[in-house]
């Protein structure tokens, strides 16, 4: 009897468990299955999708602006991030008069001009190097192989009170050589005129820029003169002086109200530019198009022929500043009123120290 009794308790308590669990499953997967499909709800209404912004840029014909060819072809297939609008300049003065009014979003300047602005009181920040050494020594004939070789001549150059006499004059001093005692210089007014004369051969040395370095020697050959040449590059004759700085002469800057309010537009135009800058050193003949369909550079040949000596390059964040720093301060030594009076330090708002965090 007692065998029976406990058979039957065996059974009942195997059946009450069995109803337990098959009340309790369905709960649990009722549970689950709506914390599931919360989740993805939540994840479908919060898209992280950029959206394109209007941006003015403005920037020199030239090395300074040869970097954005790519860039802007790509705007005008509107398969850019941003919605730009892009302004060339002939010359400095034109871009600082539309800085000072605040008709830009991001310009493209001689270094020492972001510094001159800024100390104006003018809300520019610096944003990237975009052009390294762009200065050659040229000369009709073949005697001029080392600074040291100028000592005795007299060399003719562009630039009087920028940058191009500042590189000029540091290189020299550096090789021990002084303007006005063992070199003499002569300034022009234009690039066009002293590359014009350097490819007549009524001046046998002159220091200039390219790409009017190319067209001079595009017209000394339509000139049959066969005796100019590029005698020294001067961004190796400042490297071998400089003590690894390097020579910066184009950069890159941002109004700081549109910095601040569209930061994340500011990154996405840095990204499309260094882009731009890789395509233009990689596919030359494509860049040089396009450099003369947008009014970079006059012609297709000569930006072909000037883009490989351009040094375009686009370094932001800690090299950036670092690059821009020393070479403001190289400029700010040989004269203080060429980067404005004063350096901008590095507690100033001036750099854009998170750049590419």
């Amino acid at each position: 009897m007692k065998k029976i009794i406990a058979l039957l308790l065996s059974i009942i308590l195997a059946l009450t468990l069995i109803s337990c669990n098959s009340s309790k499953n369905p709960v649990d997967s009722s549970s689950s299955s709506t914390t599931a499909e919360t989740t993805t709800t939540t994840r479908e209404e919060t898209p992280d999708v950029y959206k394109p912004v209007d941006m003015r840029v403005i920037a020199l014909k030239g090395p300074t602006g040869i970097g954005m060819a790519q860039l802007m072809y790509s705007n005008s297939e509107k398969t850019a991030s941003n919605n730009y609008t892009f302004t060339l300049a002939s010359a400095p003065d034109e871009v600082s008069a539309e800085i000072i009014k605040g008709n830009f979003d991001i310009a493209a300047v001689p270094v020492n001009l972001a510094s001159v602005l800024y100390n104006k009181g003018a809300d520019v920040r610096f944003l990237a190097v975009n052009t390294l050494g762009v200065l050659y020594i040229m000369e009709n004939g073949n005697t001029i192989n080392s600074i040291s070789d100028l000592a005795g001549k007299t060399v003719y150059a562009t630039g009087k009170g920028s940058t191009p006499q500042y590189v000029l004059e540091y290189v020299l001093e550096k090789n021990g050589l002084v303007v006005g005692k063992d070199v003499e210089v002569e300034y022009f007014a234009e690039h066009a005129e002293l590359a014009s004369k350097l490819a007549a051969n009524t001046v046998a040395i002159g220091l200039l820029p390219e790409p009017q370095v190319t067209s001079a020697r595009i017209s000394s050959t339509a000139n049959s003169n066969t005796d100019l040449r590029i005698a020294l590059n001067m961004t190796e004759e400042w490297n071998k002086v400089a003590s690894g700085n390097q020579l910066v002469q184009g950069v890159i800057v941002v109004r700081g109200d549109f910095y601040e309010e569209n930061t994340a537009a500011v990154y996405s135009f840095l990204a499309e530019y260094e882009k731009s800058v890789k395509f233009v050193n990689e596919n030359v003949e494509t860049a040089a198009a396009y450099c003369e369909l947008f009014g970079i550079v006059p012609k297709a040949a000569v930006a072909k022929m000037a883009i490989p000596n351009c040094n375009t390059v686009c370094i932001s964040g800690t090299d950036g500043n670092s690059y821009m720093s020393e070479m403001l301060k190289v400029l700010y030594d040989a004269n203080p009123a060429s980067v404005g009076g004063k350096l901008p330090d590095g507690a100033s708002n001036f750099y854009v120290n998170d750049v590419n965090s």
